[in-house]
């Protein structure tokens, strides 16, 4: 394990916050998309857990991660000390690793032009805010759409820094960066989402098709999804995962844990629950 300080808290909600860790010998090469398991002690041991990281490899300053705190059934040992600790507090990290990284080139060695659309989750969001961050960094010119579903409206973590990055899509022209944004809140009847006026529902419903045979997430792109023209990057609790998928395979949609024997798949998926 390596060290390095927390150098930024920011709660969201009393159970939800984005924390930022500054290495002691600066941020390793990583891939956009990969985990970093974090450390804190706990009486006479290292209490570690993964998270996915936020921030994109291109920032050599600091890891950013948001991160929920656990509380049921059981408190969650590392989430408890990091939502007391503070800014200054040393931690311990180990190296990023982690599948769900973007794809670039096909399994018959081609370049991987299919749209990229990601499906986060909650906290689920994460590894797609390093996406979005990093091909808008490479100068990508892959169309991405980031989709980012949440119980409340102030659980859309990243809204401000997506929402930038598609005014910039729009100010710019889809042929300098093509990148789309949208949320989904599932209790849009809580008094706390009152002022939400964005889609409502759970986030997978954007694949589901309507009367007239198309769905939200075709109606944003503007024509239909197939295995050819769109990959699938999916990050959430199990549900999530489960609620794309059972979209998905309808359509002839693979996972690449249940690749085609020449290798080729349109879906990649990590779950936390």
């Amino acid at each position: 394990m390596e060290n390095g300080t927390i150098t930024y808290t920011q709660l969201l909600r009393e159970d939800l916050g984005i924390f930022r860790v500054t290495p002691d010998n600066g941020v390793p090469d990583f891939k956009a998309g990969q985990f970093l398991t974090l450390g804190l002690p706990l009486e006479s041991k290292i209490i570690n857990r993964a998270y996915s990281i936020a921030s994109s490899p291109e920032n050599k300053n600091f890891f950013e991660f948001v991160i929920r705190w656990v509380k049921r059934p059981i408190p969650g040992r590392l989430t408890s000390l990091l939502f007391n600790a503070k800014e200054g507090d040393k931690i311990s990290w180990a190296k990023p690793t982690g599948s769900l990284t973007i794809n670039d080139t096909l399994p018959n060695g081609e370049k991987d032009t299919r749209r990229i659309i990601c499906i986060g989750g909650g906290t689920g969001i994460a590894p797609f805010v390093s996406f979005a961050q990093h091909l808008h960094n490479i100068q990508d010119k892959r169309e991405v759409v980031v989709l980012h579903g949440a119980s409340y409206v102030d659980e859309l973590s990243y809204k401000q820094l997506l929402t930038d990055l598609e005014n910039e899509s729009i100010d710019k022209g889809n042929d300098k960066w093509n990148f789309k944004y949208r949320a989904a809140i599932s209790r849009p009847q809580e008094w706390t989402n009152r002022s939400w006026n964005g889609h409502r529902g759970r986030i997978e419903q954007f694949l589901r098709y309507d009367d007239a045979g198309k769905s939200p997430l075709e109606k944003l792109v503007g024509e239909k999804i197939t295995k050819d023209n769109t990959i699938f990057y999916v990050c959430g609790w199990q549900g999530t995962i489960d609620g794309t998928l059972d979209y998905l395979s309808t359509k002839n949609f693979v996972t690449e844990r249940n690749k085609r024997k020449d290798g080729s798949y349109e879906v990649k998926f990590e779950s936390y629950g």
